[in-house]
């Protein structure tokens, strides 16, 4: 079976046959006419979960790759006001 448009109220209606449709290729289901979701196998699922696990570095990594800038930062010269706290 061929990728396919369930609405909701027929992917309810027809869940083990979304299920196994999507066992073969990934089945979309809409609501008020729009794609909501997406069904897919598992097995394809942890494929794609495993790549975007490979292509997204860590947060730290993407920190420790800035450019260092070591310079001199100076402050303006601006007039501080009194406050009583």
């Amino acid at each position: 079976m061929a990728q396919r448009n369930w609405s909701v109220q027929d992917a309810k209606n027809r869940f083990s046959e979304v299920v196994e449709a999507a066992r073969r290729t990934p089945q979309t289901v809409t609501k008020h006419g729009k794609p909501a979701v997406v069904v897919m196998d598992v097995m394809e699922y942890e494929r794609l979960r495993g790549l975007e696990r490979a292509q997204a570095p860590c947060f730290a990594d993407v920190l420790l790759a800035m450019p260092r800038d070591d310079g001199d930062f100076r402050r303006g010269k601006v007039r501080m006001r009194d406050r009583e706290l």
